[in-house]
């Protein structure tokens, strides 16, 4: 819900900082004193172009924030986390409007784009009446209303994931099949490819290890003439480093018992003496198994350049063939039985078609029958709502060839007609800004407990009535409001009677300059401004008690 508003320089307002609360809120004034004005600054807020007559004349610039609730909204929050816009449970939407008509936009803070606010705004607020911010107006909002009326999102969803594994289904058989006529070729290019390499068969980590030996066996004279001498050096000769440690451990040991400072100096040399002597024995074992071998060197030699040829052949590193062997074998694999999962995807692909038109099928015959009836009850609702012999209808219809989609094969259309004996036309082409704000104030008075949008604001949607429908129309505004945080722009004092909430619009008009402000007003301040609404200039004590009565009844129902 929208908690919070604050407003600058903008239009004829000079400073506005007004927090709303849940339930029913009327807005009021003279004719003239600026009601739109707050509405043309929310719109922006929901995305509306920017002009340089939004700023108030001799300021630079306007800057308007809205804060948002949205605890509730689980869609809302996890867009702004995919965009990287999340702020717990609180949105706050900005906009600051240059004299010179530029203007920047705002999500929690971070740059956003015109369209980024407006995906946001359409799950925030719903405008009705004569301001293009209606979804009722969208397809995808109508569908999506019939479908919470029916209550079955349960099958919706199952339609949803059908959809979902039909389509990538078909995807994959299409790609499958554009390649078939390329897959000759590098059937036959794979083949070849492959039986190369299998004459040569490398060998996972072969490369490197071949290397190793390589350098070995080229070498060995080099290794046998570097370990003998080093055996020599640490065991065999008299002058061997094993026989001088040991004999400073002898030397020392004789002074050990007239210095035990000494003792941790002989463990030491102990300890070095047995790693000299395993040094020794490993040095004797890698010199007693080195050899020459002319032979072998020859065939790693051999295997070396076959396996450069290769390499090259293939435009890899030498130690990157095998894995280069492994590809190509599975892509041949892959290709030699396409055939059988062209035959399989095919054979898929009908069975998932199948599910899913049998699910889009149940849900359409829900819809048909969730159809009558809401288009009955919106249809009772118009009727008390000073629309005598509308008729509303929710027309769900199939086009030939289906045109299947994630929600089903359906046609959603809402169509109306406002006067008796009019054929039925699109909600959207209704002409009448009035009657197309009391037919959407119709549909939600039945469907407001369903909506995904936690804010409407109604525009003067009491145009054309008065008397007793006019104190329906509040009646239910107010019911409304019990579901949602409803704002409502009216004169008629039947309506405002019914708010929780009262804002008045004020216009003060000095020789050098005009401004609006909005107050929020008490009880006292509600009953004169209701007067003023029944009884124009010259308020008695009996338009005051008639105004209270009116707010007594209207929160006592």
């Amino acid at each position: 819900m929208l908690t919070h508003i604050f407003i600058r320089n903008f239009a004829i307002i000079d400073k506005l900082d007004l927090d709303l609360e849940n339930g029913m809120t009327t807005l009021t004034g003279e004719t003239g004193a600026g009601k739109s004005i707050l509405l043309d600054a929310i719109s922006l807020i929901l995305g509306d172009r920017a002009d340089s007559n939004n700023v108030k004349h001799g300021a630079e610039k306007a800057d308007i924030s809205a804060s948002f609730n949205i605890e509730k909204l689980k869609e809302l929050q996890s867009w702004l986390a995919e965009n990287d816009l999340e702020n717990d449970d609180e949105c706050i939407i900005r906009r600051i409007i240059n004299k010179d008509g530029r203007s920047k936009a705002y999500i929690n803070g971070s740059t956003a784009t015109l369209q980024q606010i407006r995906t946001a705004g359409e799950m925030l607020i719903d405008i009705h009446g004569q301001h293009e911010h209606q979804s009722l107006m969208r397809r995808d909002i109508q569908r999506r209303l019939l479908d919470d009326f029916s209550e079955h999102n349960n099958l919706l969803a199952d339609v949803r994931t059908a959809y979902d594994i039909w389509y990538q289904t078909e995807n994959t058989l299409s790609e499958l099949q554009a390649k078939a006529s390329e897959r000759n070729e590098r059937v036959a290019l794979l083949k070849y490819q492959v039986e190369d390499l299998e004459q040569l068969d490398p060998k996972e980590n072969e490369y490197e290890a071949l290397v190793d030996e390589h350098n070995l066996l080229a070498n060995v004279d080099k290794h046998i003439s570097t370990c003998a001498n080093a055996g020599e050096l640490l065991y065999d000769n008299e002058d061997s480093i094993y026989s001088l440690i040991s004999q400073q451990i002898n030397s020392l040991s004789a002074l050990g018992s007239e210095n035990k400072n000494l003792i941790s100096v002989i463990e030491l040399l102990n300890d070095a003496q047995a790693q000299v002597s395993e040094a020794a024995s490993l040095t004797k074992k890698y010199l007693d198994a080195l050899e020459h071998n002319p032979e072998r060197l020859r065939e790693i030699d051999q295997r070396l350049n076959n396996i450069h040829d290769q390499a090259r052949k293939h435009h890899v590193e030498p130690d990157q063939l095998f894995e280069t062997y492994r590809l190509l074998s599975d892509e041949y694999s892959q290709l030699m039985n396409a055939d059988e999962s062209l035959a399989t995807l095919t054979e898929q692909r009908t069975q998932y078609k199948q599910a899913y038109l049998k699910l889009a099928k149940n849900i359409s015959n829900k819809r048909i029958k969730s159809a009558e009836i809401l288009s009955k009850e919106i249809t009772q609702a118009m009727q008390a709502l000073n629309m005598k012999g509308g008729v509303f209808e929710i027309q769900v219809s199939q086009s030939e060839p289906l045109k299947c989609a994630a929600e089903g094969f359906d046609s959603i259309d809402y169509l109306v007609s406002a006067n008796p004996g009019q054929p039925a036309k699109l909600l959207a082409k209704v002409a009448s800004g009035g009657e197309l704000a009391r037919i959407s104030l119709a549909i939600q008075m039945i469907t407001a407990h369903q909506g995904h949008i936690p804010t409407l604001i109604f525009d003067e949607v009491d145009s054309g009535v008065g008397g007793a429908t006019a104190e329906i129309v509040g009646q239910h505004l107010r019911s409304i409001g019990k579901e949602c945080q409803v704002l409502c722009v009216t004169h008629l004092p039947q309506v405002a009677a019914q708010a929780h909430q009262h804002l008045q619009v004020n216009k003060t008009v000095t020789q050098s300059s005009t401004e609006t402000s909005i107050s929020k007003l008490d009880d006292s301040q509600k009953q004169a401004e209701i007067a003023r609404m029944l009884g124009g200039i010259d308020i008695t004590q009996q338009t005051l008690d008639h105004a209270q009565e009116m707010i007594n009844k209207a929160q006592t129902a």
